[in-house]
């Protein structure tokens, strides 16, 4: 089946073979996860894992209604391709982030992301999920962000971050 979000937010990841998770993208209210798109209609297992970030709601799709409404619905069927494109682009940037900019900018990046996703500029988050997030390790993180307390740019507070005007 194809899940179908109507309300709330996933948190797409990738697992290595020792369990080590890549976040991916976030998935929002009304859209599809481009990669479960890909998986069904090709009949292969899901390479991604999604997590609810909040209480979410959403419609089960069966692949067979999948693959009729492709046939039946060019909307359907472009909303789909539109999704693949969406996705795609993203993880060219997140690939572009990880290549060419420095982990202090993709920090920066990821939690005005996160502040976006929530609309909200208090951030419930350990410095633990951001380094798994990022790929990167805690200590690293918790220094990062400590610079960015120390810059004005935020305020840290046990598992939350406030983010501030100069963010």
């Amino acid at each position: 089946m194809i899940p179908f979000l109507l309300k709330g937010s996933l948190k797409v990841s990738r697992l290595d073979d020792k369990l080590n998770e890549i976040f991916l993208y976030y998935l929002n209210a009304m859209e599809g996860c481009a990669m479960t798109f890909t998986c069904c209609m090709q009949q292969f297992p899901s390479e991604v894992q999604a997590v609810a970030e909040e209480d979410v709601i959403y419609l089960s799709i069966p692949i067979s209604v999948m693959d009729e409404w492709i046939v039946k619905y060019p909307t359907w069927k472009s909303f789909v391709m539109r999704t693949i494109r969406s996705r795609f682009n993203e993880l060219m940037h997140a690939i572009d982030q990880l290549a060419f900019q420095k982990l202090d900018e993709r920090l920066v990046n990821y939690l005005k992301e996160k502040s976006k996703l929530t609309r909200s500029a208090v951030l419930n988050l350990s410095h633990t999920e951001i380094a798994n997030d990022l790929a990167s390790s805690r200590e690293v993180v918790s220094r990062l962000l400590k610079k960015l307390e120390l810059d004005g740019r935020l305020l840290l507070y046990r598992n939350q971050i406030k983010l501030l005007n100069g963010m």
